[in-house]
C-alpha cells in the first residue's frame, strides 16, 4: 500500500478558548467568555447534600422544602376592648407609639461605636526605650534636632520633656513619642521633685481675643499678644535647679545636649546607634 493512501489520522489536541497572550492575562475578558461558552443557556445547579437529600425524602409531601424555622415576629398592632356603647368595642393599637412632636432642627447624637472607647479611656503606652531621665532627640517643631531630657509621661500619652532652659532653649514642653529618637544616655532623676502643676491642661492654648474696633479706633487697636505666666517660669526654674547639679555630674553631658543633631553627606539613620 502506498504511503499516501492510508494517513494516521492525527488527533487535535484540545486548547483553552481564550488563548493566553501572556502569563496570567488572556485574549478575551470575562464577559466575552461567558458569551463564548455559552453559559447563558446552562442552568445553575448547586449540589445536593446527603442531609438535604434524605430531608427532602422525608418532606416529598410538603410543598415548600424548608430547613429552618423561621422565626415568628410579633403583630404591630393590638387589638383592645373599648368601653362605652357607640365605641364599637375594640380598637387597633400599635404596640410601639411614634414620637408626637418632632425636633425643628436636626440634633447632633452621639453615635454607639460597639464596644471601642473614647481616647480619654484608652491605655498609655510608653515605649521600652523611653525611661524617665532618657536623653530624647526631638524630630519636629521648631526645637527640631534638639536633646532634650524626658521627665514624665502625661495623661494624654504625651511626654514632658525639657532641655533645660540654660542649655539648649528647650523650655518645658510636650512632645509626641512618635516623633523622638530615644538614646542611649540617661540621667539618674529618681530624687527629682515635678510640680504636679504640671499637667495636660497646663499647657493648653489660651484662646486670645479678637479686637473689638470702637469709634475713632478702626486702625488703632492691635491684637492680644502671648506672654509667658509668672507660674510658668516659675516652674521651669524649679525643674532647672534640679537638673542642672544632675546633669554636671555625668562628664561630657553638658555639651552633648547643647549641640544639635543632624545628618551628613553619607551618615546613614539606620546605621546610626544613638
Amino acid at each position: 500500500m502506498a504511503e499516501g493512501d492510508q494517513k494516521k489520522a492525527v488527533k487535535k489536541k484540545h486548547g483553552s478558548r481564550n488563548p493566553v497572550l501572556a502569563r496570567g492575562i488572556g485574549r478575551y475578558s470575562r464577559s466575552a467568555m461567558y458569551a463564548r461558552r455559552a453559559m447563558y443557556k446552562r442552568k445553575t445547579r448547586t449540589t445536593e447534600t446527603k442531609v438535604r437529600g434524605a430531608l427532602s425524602c422525608i418532606c416529598r409531601t410538603c410543598d415548600k422544602f424548608t430547613e429552618k424555622k423561621n422565626k415568628v415576629k410579633p403583630p404591630a398592632t393590638i387589638i383592645k376592648t373599648v368601653g362605652g356603647d357607640k365605641n364599637g368595642g375594640t380598637r387597633v393599637v400599635k404596640r410601639r407609639k411614634m414620637p408626637r412632636y418632632y425636633p425643628t432642627e436636626d440634633v447632633p447624637r452621639k453615635l454607639k461605636s460597639h464596644g471601642k472607647k473614647p481616647f480619654c479611656q484608652h491605655k498609655r503606652k510608653l515605649r521600652a526605650t523611653i525611661t524617665p531621665g532618657t536623653v530624647l532627640v526631638l524630630l519636629t517643631g521648631r526645637h527640631r534636632g534638639k536633646r532634650v531630657v524626658f521627665l514624665k509621661q502625661l495623661s494624654s500619652g504625651l511626654l514632658l520633656v525639657t532641655g533645660p532652659l540654660a542649655l539648649n532653649r528647650v523650655p518645658l514642653r510636650r512632645a509626641h513619642q512618635k516623633f523622638v529618637i530615644a538614646t542611649a544616655t540617661k540621667v539618674d532623676i529618681s530624687g527629682m521633685k515635678i510640680p504636679k502643676t504640671l499637667s495636660d491642661a497646663y499647657f493648653k492654648k489660651k484662646r486670645l481675643r479678637r479686637p473689638r474696633h470702637q469709634e475713632g479706633e478702626i486702625f488703632d487697636t492691635e491684637k492680644e499678644k502671648y506672654q509667658l505666666t509668672e507660674q510658668r517660669k516659675e516652674d521651669q526654674k524649679a525643674v532647672d535647679a534640679q537638673l542642672l547639679p544632675l546633669i554636671k555630674k555625668v562628664p561630657q553631658l553638658k555639651g552633648y545636649l547643647r549641640s544639635s543633631f543632624c545628618l551628613s553627606n553619607g551618615v546613614y539613620p539606620h546605621k546610626l546607634v544613638f
